[in-house]
């Protein structure tokens, strides 16, 4: 999924904990789902990013010079501006993009659809 084109709120928002576990029939299980798809959005952000800024990395032998780029500042404070990876995990889970299973219950694959 492309993180800049989400349209998670970038703002703390509350939800109704009866609309997020009716999927799964148990709100823990919700969070986890959840929680573990924004592990993987928040892993996959950082990645990029420290791909992203490797590009403008400065090896220098002093350590007492530390040269502060423009473009390194502007893409931080653009990966800054991007929805969490814990709302971009809500909003994916509330539209039904994300694919989950039980495998201690015996039952066949289940997704958030």
């Amino acid at each position: 999924m492309d993180y800049k084109k989400s349209k998670a709120p970038g703002n703390t928002i509350t939800y109704d904990t009866r609309k997020l576990s009716e999927q799964t029939g148990n709100i823990y299980e919700t969070i986890n789902i959840i929680a573990r798809r924004a592990n993987q959005i928040g892993v996959d952000m950082k990645e990029e990013l420290n791909r992203k800024l490797q590009e403008f990395a400065s090896y220098t032998d002093n350590l007492e010079e530390v040269f502060e780029n423009r473009e390194q500042i502007e893409i931080s404070r653009f990966y800054e501006r991007l929805p969490k990876p814990s709302a971009i995990g809500v909003e994916e889970f509330l539209e039904g993009k994300i694919y989950y299973r039980k495998p201690g219950k015996g039952e066949k694959a289940e997704s958030a659809e």
